[in-house]
């Protein structure tokens, strides 16, 4: 325990990252990154004279990416807000909309972040149980008169809620920020983003870094009531107003421009995804239904630290988290087909040698 960090953040536990072994080369299925690359137009984006540039600062407004996301979306541009990646906005609204007496409530099985930006605010929070098949309960939600979070497709299960029982949500809690995190959105999930045109308590936040193939360049969006995107800038503009540089702004301006491109890869993605969800099935496996661009699944043979080890040993990286109600699964990312092959190959084998 170090002796200079303020007390109140001793016992923080932080976020664990997806790893990223050095020692050999693996097929990476474990931090839901895209098999495919960026856009021609992204790489054209990011060239010499922009490099040059980097010696200015960028625009803390982002006027010309705002400019591109809504007319995309069919948004005004006060109705956006961007930052550098989407757990960046998540932070922000964690300090922003909870605290003096708002309580947090969010999933008790979810993207770990939201544990953390609660505890590292010091905030009251409710951590809600999942049904026992790993779905959001909506009714669980209403009336809660708390800052509401929920992932939708949800993290790590790929499961989803619809449109109406997030109406619900938002029209029982009228007095407090409820925020859709639709970071998977794209891989078969509805957006709700419309819907900020009538509820001016909801925020919904997505991101570059899964279907847009920019996981490393950070860059995070928002959607919302324009009070709500107002508060989000004052906390950003309280801290670092410069926190998009130049390059990945340029680069989000052309992908937006390119959505097309992303959205078959997001079509790849999905006809993927169904292939190893029928093999793993095969094997014997219990997969749960995903609207993600990964899927969460557990072997009645073997445990889930078991596969996860195994995998690990031969070139093939998976998530595996230690929590009690999940400890037998894994989650999977779906790469690209012949990753997938490789994958349900040595899936096949762990589960040989164990016979």
């Amino acid at each position: 325990m170090s002796r200079f960090l303020n007390e109140k953040y001793q016992k923080l536990e932080a976020y664990t990252p997806g790893e990223q072994p050095r020692d050999m080369k693996y097929i990476k299925l474990n931090t839901n990154e895209s098999p495919y690359p960026p856009s021609q137009g992204v790489l054209d984006a990011v060239n010499s004279i922009e490099a040059a540039n980097l010696r200015l600062y960028s625009d803390p407004e982002c006027k010309n990416l705002k400019k591109a996301i809504a007319e995309l979306y069919g948004v005004e541009t006060d109705n956006i807000y961007l930052s550098n990646g989407s757990d960046d906005i998540l932070n922000f609204s964690f300090m922003a909309f909870a605290g003096n007496g708002v309580k947090a409530a969010f999933p008790e099985i979810s993207y770990g972040f939201y544990k953390v930006y609660a505890e590292l605010y010091g905030l009251d929070y409710v951590k809600i149980p999942l049904t026992e098949d790993f779905s959001v309960n909506p009714q669980d939600y209403n009336s809660l008169n708390c800052f509401i979070v929920i992932a939708n497709p949800n993290a790590p299960t790929g499961k989803t809620i619809s449109k109406d029982d997030i109406i619900g949500i938002l029209e029982s809690n009228p007095y407090n920020v409820v925020l859709i995190d639709e970071a998977y959105v794209d891989f078969g999930g509805e957006s709700v983003y419309p819907l900020i045109k009538e509820y001016k308590n909801l925020l919904v936040v997505q991101t570059f870094s899964k279907s847009r193939s920019m996981a490393g360049a950070r860059l995070g969006f928002a959607f919302g009531d324009k009070e709500l995107i107002s508060d989000l800038n004052k906390i950003k503009y309280s801290t670092n107003p410069y926190n998009i540089n130049r390059l990945t702004l340029v680069a989000g301006e052309a992908a937006i421009k390119e959505n097309e491109y992303y959205m078959e890869n997001c079509k790849k993605i999905i006809a993927t995804r169904d292939y190893t969800v029928e093999e793993l099935k095969k094997l014997s496996f219990d997969v749960i239904d995903s609207k993600a661009n990964f899927v969460f699944a557990k072997n009645c043979t073997v445990s889930g630290q078991y596969l996860y080890e195994s995998l690990k040993s031969k070139g093939i990286l998976v998530r595996h988290f230690s929590d009690e109600k999940i400890k037998d699964y894994i989650r999977i990312t779906i790469g690209a087909r012949e990753e997938m092959e490789a994958f349900i190959a040595t899936v096949k084998t762990v589960l040989e040698e164990v016979k």
